[in-house]
């Protein structure tokens, strides 16, 4: 978690010659390493060695652990001393994956020099990606430093060899395929109750929705619990964050009926968005469309990866699906995906 001094200051104050003498503070009671290697940016930062065991599909629990490590070696705890460019190192594999702490942990060092070389913009882009997932202390930072300009950093971009497997798909969807018999849908899940599948049969076809699909996200997304709240405040079957209920006039989160009905507006919605692209869309449902767009693709967050991979599985691989053009314009990214006439 933040620690006393961060929370004391809900957010640094990169003005520049405050953040030169603490900087300059900083440096002088740091270990011999840590001063010879101050000045190392982002893009210089040697990748720390992960254990053989921890290659394949990155899992939450990993990325929580790097995060932790990472505060271990920034402030010197667990009998370690402190090592500022470890703990940046982990912090930004971690903020690759999508936690929204280290990300903001990352930024502060940034904003501050605490190791590594200050970099206000690079900063910006991690405060957004932080503030994007609901992070207060991001939140006021991002606001104070203002929209991100140039290119993302290091830690917001996928490295060679861990590109998000499924964002390929969304190049492979945009060219023409040969037409194909359509597939036989999957059955309900096992533990799905009758009466709410009987609902999304008939109600999935007025927002031009697979019922499948619907049920699907339902199962990841609640496991079928009308009474589901997560820690974000997500509520119901399909886990309507208060932001998104009121975008699709979702008056009673709690009313399973509304609930449903939300969740298939916002699902049609982001249909027309990435123009039928099943993985885009259970990315930017998990995620919001927003990051989305940023990455130019399903997202390097672990939690959000799994979510698609997941759901895709239990649809059978389904990759695209018919949607309405009329509900909302594509996504401008979409036009960068999409592969060049020769």
């Amino acid at each position: 978690m933040f620690k006393l001094s961060r929370l004391a200051l809900p957010f640094p104050r990169p003005v520049a010659g405050a953040c030169a003498l603490l900087g300059l503070a900083v440096l002088v009671h740091q270990p011999a390493r840590a001063q010879t290697e101050a000045m190392l940016t982002l893009e210089s930062l040697p990748r720390p060695t992960m254990p053989r065991a921890e290659s394949g599909p990155v899992v939450p629990s990993q990325v929580l652990r790097w995060r932790q490590e990472a505060e271990a070696a920034e402030h010197g705890e667990n009998g370690l001393p402190r090592d500022p460019v470890l703990a940046a190192q982990l912090y930004c594999r971690a903020a690759r994956f999508g936690d929204a702490v280290a990300q903001y942990n990352l930024a502060w060092m940034l904003t501050n020099a605490r190791g590594i070389a200050r970099d206000d913009a690079q900063a910006a882009y991690l405060f957004a990606a932080a503030a994007e997932q609901g992070l207060p202390q991001a939140q006021a930072m991002a606001a104070r430093l203002g929209e991100p300009l140039g290119a993302p950093p290091p830690c917001l971009r996928p490295p060679d060899g861990e590109a998000p497997p499924l964002a390929a798909q969304a190049v492979a969807a945009r060219k023409p395929a040969p037409a194909a018999k359509p597939l036989a849908p999957p059955p309900p899940p096992p533990n799905a109750p009758e009466p709410i599948v009987r609902f999304v049969n008939l109600e999935a076809p007025k927002f031009q929705l697979a019922p499948h699909l619907v049920l699907a996200v339902m199962a990841t997304e609640s496991n079928f619990d009308a009474q589901a709240l997560s820690p974000k405040n997500a509520q119901g079957l399909m886990q309507l964050i208060p932001d998104t209920a009121a975008r699709f006039n979702v008056k009673r989160p709690s009313d399973p009926v509304q609930n449903i009905r939300g969740g298939m507006a916002y699902l049609r919605w982001l249909m027309a968005y990435f123009e039928g692209d099943v993985a885009l869309v259970l990315a930017a449902y998990n995620a919001g469309e927003r990051a989305v767009d940023r990455y130019r693709g399903v997202p390097p967050y672990a939690e959000t990866r799994h979510y698609v991979r997941k759901i895709l599985s239990a649809m059978g691989g389904q990759v695209s699906h018919p949607f309405d053009a009329s509900v909302t314009k594509p996504s401008p990214m979409l036009a960068l995906l999409r592969p060049r006439a020769s």
